[in-house]
Order: structure tokens, then C-alpha cells, then sequence
């Protein structure tokens, strides 16, 4: 018995756990083996698709003892079981709502997500940085030959153009998607429902998390719905307006171990 369990904690990744220097840094394994260790429940709810978050568990290190919400929460991967618990894919309309989209914004790039593979179109600056950042391999080809269906599309440019973007889709098809800023450069398409705090209230009843005993941490828009449920939604201090507008309690920067500060609150709360 531990004083953390039934206690079940969220991570955002990129940005929150996982810091500017591309690494989990020492004092956040130091707390998440603490929180562990005491019974407690830690996963991270992340934009990263399996392929791109997968080799992260073995170069970082991470230590997780409950499902991963994967894709912005196009999926729910059980990593000790090696197998998905569920797994979305956007409408079979979407490739063609894709071209026109294109169509009207021709400085658009994306990226679409099918099963384990990326495919490409118009790669811009912010697609090559992101790519690099995941490091997997892609495929450019037009849209009409990427195989579908697909489980995420990832829109790449600066924030007023992709804002344009956002209210268009929301505006034509708002009925069949999450679109949704992951960062300054990068919206989000997933299935209507498929978010981080669908899913990750999914993971909590599945392992019989009272809510009160729920909390999370993130610091951009696609963390909101999870910071929703959390019992003290946290965020680090890097943060978007969105989610210091919300009111979730804002710890040190993600350089400053901003998970490891989240678990000595609880650690205080219990």
C-alpha cells in the first residue's frame, strides 16, 4: 500500500515532461519513480503518434504503468500489453476535404497519419523542423495516393494563417473533427470526440480512477480538455495564453521540472 494509490497523473509531452533540451530531465524520473513507487498511476496524453512516441520510452527511459493516450486522442496504446486499446480514424471524406482545403490555402503543409506510416504534402519549414523533431521516416506524394483511412492530420504553418484554417474546418465540418493547436505552428485534425480529455477519462475509469484522485498537466490548447477533469489542472510556466487563461496553477518552466514540482503538491495533498 502506498499514499498515492488510486491516484492516477497525466503528462502532457512535449514541452511539459519532455523539455527544451529534447530530454526528461533527472528530477522529473526522480519524482515520477516516487509517485510510482508509492502506488500511484503515470502515463503521459500526447500529440505524438506510436511511431513517433514509441522510441522515446527507450531513449528517455520512461517509466509508465498505465495506458498512453497517443495522437492528440486518436488512440489508446497499452504498452505492457503491447496493443492498442482503441483507435480512431478521421471520416473517409477527409482526403478529399484535404485537397480543397488546399485549394483555398495554398501555402498549407500537412502531415497524414496512416497506421504506422507519414505521408507529406507541400513541406514547408514547420513540417521539416517537426519531422526532424520525431525523427521517423515519411513519404511526399500528392494526396490522392496517400492511402487512407488515416488516423491524424497535423497542419503546418504560423498561427494567424492556420487560426484561417481552424474556423474554415469548424465552420464546413465541425460535426466530424477535433481541430485543434498542439503549438504555435501545428493544428490538429482527429476524429469528432477523439481528444486528450476523452480519452484520458477513458483510461480512468478502466483503471477505476475516482475523479477527484484524476490530475493532469499540459501547457497548449490540445491539453484543455484534459486539464478539464484534472482535480488541479497544472501547467508549466511555458505555457499558452489559452491554458493560464483557464486557470490551471502554473508551475516552474519545463526546463524547471515542472512534473517533479506537480508531484510534490500531491505528495503534499496526500
Amino acid at each position: 500500500m502506498g499514499k498515492f494509490d488510486g491516484v492516477l497523473f497525466f503528462s502532457d509531452y512535449d514541452d511539459t515532461l519532455y523539455n527544451l533540451q529534447h530530454t526528461v530531465s533527472r528530477e522529473n524520473h526522480a519524482a515520477i519513480r516516487y509517485f510510482t513507487q508509492e502506488g500511484g498511476r503515470f502515463s503521459v496524453a500526447t500529440g505524438r503518434a506510436h511511431r513517433t512516441f514509441t522510441p522515446q520510452i527507450q531513449k528517455e527511459g520512461l517509466e509508465l504503468n498505465a495506458p498512453v493516450v497517443l495522437s492528440n486522442g486518436a488512440a489508446i496504446y497499452d504498452y505492457a500489453a503491447d496493443r492498442y486499446l482503441v483507435r480512431t480514424h478521421l471520416c473517409p471524406e477527409t482526403p478529399e476535404r484535404m485537397t480543397r482545403l488546399c485549394r483555398d490555402f495554398p501555402d498549407l503543409a500537412f502531415e497524414a497519419y496512416h497506421g504506422e506510416d507519414v505521408y507529406v504534402h507541400n513541406p514547408n519549414v514547420v513540417t521539416m523542423k517537426h519531422l526532424e523533431r520525431v525523427n521517423v521516416p515519411y513519404t511526399l506524394c500528392p494526396i490522392g495516393e496517400m492511402p487512407a483511412p488515416w488516423n491524424k492530420v497535423i497542419m503546418e504553418q504560423d498561427e494567424p494563417y492556420l487560426r484561417q484554417i481552424q474556423s474554415y474546418i469548424l465552420a464546413r465540418w465541425g460535426g466530424d473533427y477535433e481541430a485543434i493547436f498542439s503549438n504555435r505552428y501545428l493544428l490538429e485534425l482527429t476524429e469528432k470526440g477523439s481528444d486528450k480529455g476523452q480519452m484520458v477519462a477513458r483510461v480512468a475509469r478502466l483503471l477505476d480512477i475516482a475523479p477527484e484522485n484524476l490530475y493532469c498537466i499540459g501547457d497548449n490548447q490540445n491539453d484543455l480538455p484534459m486539464l478539464a477533469l484534472s482535480a488541479i489542472p497544472f501547467a508549466p510556466a511555458n505555457c499558452a495564453d489559452e491554458v493560464r487563461a483557464s486557470g490551471a496553477r502554473i508551475l516552474g518552466h519545463c526546463d524547471q521540472h515542472a512534473v517533479a514540482q506537480a508531484i510534490e503538491i500531491l505528495d503534499k495533498r496526500y
